[in-house]
């Protein structure tokens, strides 16, 4: 009898088994999602089947039963927007881009999606009033509504959203004023207190900008271009002191430009094409040392171009089309050093008096008076055509037939096509196609590390958009392994680029990538044979069932151990079959679950990352204390981020010195790799020497950062038991707190000198090129000199202010060629970053630091001093310069979270690492 009980009890087991097999969504978004494709007059084709978590349908993402993202971008979808959509009650992202059969208006109901986190919805046909239920999507980060066709006006609501980091809604037909708050009950833009990105451009507002608009002094990019705006520009935008892109040109815009020199971090100003009234150029443009393009076409008359016009330290590109100056022109001899494209085009310029022939600008003066005699005109006076010949994909590559296209391996396919739109990118014009290689390297290499189905990618037909700027690449995506992309494959790709998951180099800016429609779709029937495919596995999951119960309890035994073994030892679980690398050996570091680091994250959200690299991406998080932490989390599958996570926890959990940044924890939880550091406000030295960061640096704070780098590389060499090698002193290694004290940081390849008795250790060539010690190179033996060798480098990077290799040129062999010790500051003068001289009346010590810095670099590790003795020698530079060595530096004017947000990543490797053979001739290039 006992018997036949356990058989039926067991029947009963398989049947509710079987039940939670075959039915694997829940059923309020089960038939939410059916009555959207009831509602669309063409679903996705593998939208069958009444399961859709069980059956996969394409784009639709399950947890626990429940639909927490709808992704189908560029999926030929038709129709309109149910307002079923509301009953997702777990939904997080809603992307449906690309789909121009998306019509209608949005459900006004949609403000019930709670948990809502992206909304993204660029170029399809919606149409009508934004709905004002919006406003209630209070975990909203991204809301994407750009290439549309909106209209009415902006709901107030939205000023409620206070993490919304993202707001696009360019190119609609929105019209009204901007809203703004009463003070009282009705909230209004200048309540998004989070917000970085405004970007309204394309659209048909009216009025002023708001005075309180400056409230949101976290924006980073401000686009209102392409509208009807009028009045004065406000003064009060001085307060947005973190703005880098400022975009108010095609308006009408009345009055006089104002005095913006408090935008301390502005990279771009574009205030073309308004109606100010008559003035000179403004002489405060010449203040701007983080101004990189600027654009006043067409807001005549601006008379005469200031000598010191051309000067700022960033000044790139410079529009000045259509104008009436009349004048001569000549850049003297202040202009900046990077400056490269000046447009003249349609003034009355009479006299060009030409920079040195040692400069590469590139100046366009057709339509004016220079360029009217007759004869041979020089090539100032041609307006240059843009390059649209530039392709990625070899010429030689034999012709595809079918519609396909030929990738940059000449395999013959059908890939995704469409356009890249760069809204602001950073340089100068369409003629070096080394930036172009940069950024096809920089797709591909996204896709190939994040495992997409994706083989290559080319770009073509460079061009530039006459209306508002904007640098158009047409992006052709190569499919992985097969002739042509399956819908699930276009989803994952177009997600990457709509929910701004790749990151284009900085040079390139914002973008939006707009797909052609596709029509070639492989295994658009698959999803029909699924009931088959589901009938025979449950039959096997029977079968399954019935020979593994017997071990159930047993395994439950097992994973209790375990759950008991993982609690006492957090890397019980390091796999070392894979990469031969042995758990690490700790020495006070906190072990944190991956769950709290989730919550100290807001779920590792798009607006708490502050950088990355190679490794993976580094996130600010709170703690419940209150304190601020930097996470850096590996990327999935790295077997050397697993190498570096074992080092740097091993090496940092053992180090305590106030230079060197502070290892707080690590996890090691769900197969994740995370260290958790001291949050470091100022970001990187690079950041600041670049101009980033929006922090100055006089002679002063330079020779103490200087001090307090080295003293925390001479502990880990002199004083750490046993003593450190880092092997990659770089400036972006070097990080800045609050008080600009430095602080040595990433230990990814760093080594230990275990034998006190060797003077080096045998290893493979790894560091940054610039930084390299090529005695270490030539021999692969690492000393504590290869370390001595990277500072000597980073002491005339904090000289020069420019990056070790600039423009094919080696800061080293630059300051030894052009030194001259018979004259003041060894005639230096013409190499110094500027803001030392314009900021530090009192040099003394110069001379000796630069003695320093070559002794550093001298190419014999026996001819260098040591840290300790570096570290001496600097405080004797500082007493001769009447400084205190053992006062910390003050307090800065910006923090690092203001700074430029992805401009490298201060936890990680931000720049190019070198690891294998180059000829050692590259290591100083000519």
């Amino acid at each position: 009898m006992s018997s036949r009980i356990g058989a039926f009890m067991l029947l009963i087991f398989l049947f509710f088994q079987i039940l939670s097999v075959s039915a694997l969504t829940n059923g309020i978004d089960g038939s939410a999602l059916q009555a959207l494709k009831a509602e669309w007059t063409k679903p996705p084709s593998s939208w069958e089947g009444a399961d859709p978590c069980g059956t996969s349908w394409v784009g639709i993402t399950c947890s626990n039963n429940r639909v927490v993202s709808i992704s189908l971008g560029n999926l030929n979808v038709e129709g309109k927007l149910s307002g079923d959509i509301a009953a997702l009650s777990e939904l997080q992202i809603l992307d449906l881009s690309y789909n121009t059969g998306l019509t209608g208006p949005l459900p006004p109901n949609i403000g019930e999606l709670k948990k809502l986190k992206n909304l993204i919805l660029v170029g399809c046909s919606f149409t009508g009033q934004i709905p004002e239920s919006i406003g209630q999507l209070e975990q909203l980060i991204y809301l994407s509504l750009n290439l549309n066709q909106f209209s009415g006006t902006i709901p107030a609501s939205i000023g409620r959203l206070s993490k919304l980091y993202w707001f696009d809604i360019a190119d609609n037909q929105i019209e009204g004023t901007l809203p703004v708050s009463n003070g009282t009950s009705s909230p209004g833009l200048d309540m998004l207190l989070e917000t970085k990105h405004l970007l309204f451009d394309g659209n048909q507002f009216t009025g002023k900008i708001p005075e309180t608009l400056s409230l949101v002094q976290t924006l980073t990019v401000l686009r209102l271009d392409r509208n009807k705006l009028t009045g004065n520009i406000p003064t009060s935008l001085n307060n947005l002191t973190s703005l880098q892109e400022l975009y108010l040109a095609n308006n009408e815009f009345t009055g006089t430009l104002p005095n913006l020199t408090s935008l301390t971090s502005l990279y771009t100003l574009d205030v073309s094409n308004n109606t100010f009234e008559p003035s000179p150029i403004p002489s405060w443009i010449s203040s701007f040392d983080s101004l990189a393009t600027l654009r006043m076409e067409g807001i005549k008359p601006l008379s005469l171009i200031p000598n010191s016009f051309f000067s700022p330290a960033q000044l790139q590109t410079v529009i000045l089309k259509r104008n009436q100056i009349d004048s001569t022109l000549d850049f003297g001899t202040s202009f900046s050093n990077r400056l490269e494209f000046v447009d003249l085009q349609y003034n009355n310029i009479d006299v060009y008096k030409q920079p040195s022939s040692n400069t590469f600008i590139q100046v366009i003066l057709a339509d004016n008076p220079v360029c009217q005699e007759e004869g041979n005109k020089p090539n100032y006076c041609s307006a240059i055509p843009p390059n649209t010949s530039y392709s990625t994909i070899p010429p030689t590559c034999t012709p595809c037939d079918q519609g396909r296209e030929a990738s940059p391996s000449c395999r013959c396919a059908h890939p995704i096509i469409g356009t890249l739109y760069f809204r602001s990118p950073s340089f100068s014009g369409l003629f070096n196609s080394t930036n172009f290689e940069i950024l096809q390297k920089s797709i591909a290499d996204f896709f190939k590390k994040s495992s997409y189905p994706v083989d290559s990618v080319a770009i073509r037909n460079i061009r530039e958009n006459a209306t508002d700027h904007q640098l158009l690449i047409d992006l052709l995506v190569f499919p992985l392994g097969r002739e042509s992309f399956d819908e699930s494959g276009m989803s994952l790709v177009n997600f990457a680029f709509s929910n701004q998951t790749y990151k284009p180099p900085h040079i390139f800016g914002p973008y939006v990538f707009r797909a052609n429609p596709y029509n070639q779709f492989s295994d658009r029937g698959g999803s029909r044979n699924m009931g088959i495919i589901i009938g025979a596995a449950v039959g096997a999951v029977v079968l399954l069932l019935l020979l593994t119960l017997a071990g159930v309890y047993a395994l439950r035994q097992r994973r209790r151990a375990d759950r008991a073994t993982d609690q006492n030892n957090p890397f019980a679980k390091w796999n070392t079959s894979k990469s031969s690398i042995n758990a690490p050996q700790l020495m006070g570091a906190k072990a944190f679950t991956f769950e709290e680091l989730k919550k100290c994250t807001e779920n590792f959200s798009e607006a708490n990352d502050v950088g990355g690299g190679g490794y993976g991406k580094v996130y600010r998080g709170i703690l419940p204390s209150g304190q601020l932490i930097a996470i850096k989390r590996a990327q999935q599958g790295s077997l050397q981020g697993g190498l570096e996570f074992k080092t740097e926890i091993e090496l940092l959990s053992r180090v305590h010195h106030k230079n060197v940044v502070r290892l707080l924890g690590f996890c090691f939880d769900r197969s994740e790799q995370m260290l958790v550091y001291e949050y470091i406000p100022n970001g990187s030295l690079r950041d600041s020497l670049s101009g980033k960061s929006g922090i100055r640096l006089d002679w002063t704070r330079r020779l103490k950062i200087a001090l307090g780098s080295g003293k925390g590389l001479a502990y880990l060499h002199e004083l750490a038991d046993p003593p450190i090698i880092h092997r990659d002193i770089k400036s972006n290694n070097i990080l800045l707190d609050e008080n600009l004290t430095a602080k040595v940081a990433d230990f990814g390849l760093s080594k230990i000198v275990g034998d006190p008795e060797k003077t080096h250790v045998t290893t493979q060539v790894k560091g940054t090129m610039g930084y390299l010690d090529p005695e270490y190179y030539m021999t692969n033996q690492l000393t504590e000199k290869s370390d001595v060798y990277g500072f000597g480098v980073v002491m005339l990077e904090l000289l020069t202010g420019k990056s070790p290799i600039e423009r094919g040129k080696y800061v080293v062999r630059e300051v030894k060629t052009k030194m001259n010790k018979t004259r003041s500051l060894y005639d230096l003068q013409e190499l110094m970053d500027t803001t030392i001289i314009a900021s530090s009346s009192n040099l003394k010590g110069f001379e000796k630091y630069v003695d320093l810095a070559l002794r550093c670099v001298e190419e014999e590790g026996v001819n260098r001093p040591s840290m300790g003795e570096v570290v001496k020698e600097i405080e004797n530079i500082m007493q001769l310069a009447g400084l205190n060595p053992n006062v910390d530096s003050a307090s800065s004017s910006r923090t690092y979270e203001e700074a430029i947000k992805g401009s490298g990543d201060p936890y990680g490797k931000g720049s190019f690492e070198y690891s294998g053979n180059f000829p050692a001739s590259k290591l100083e290039p000519q």
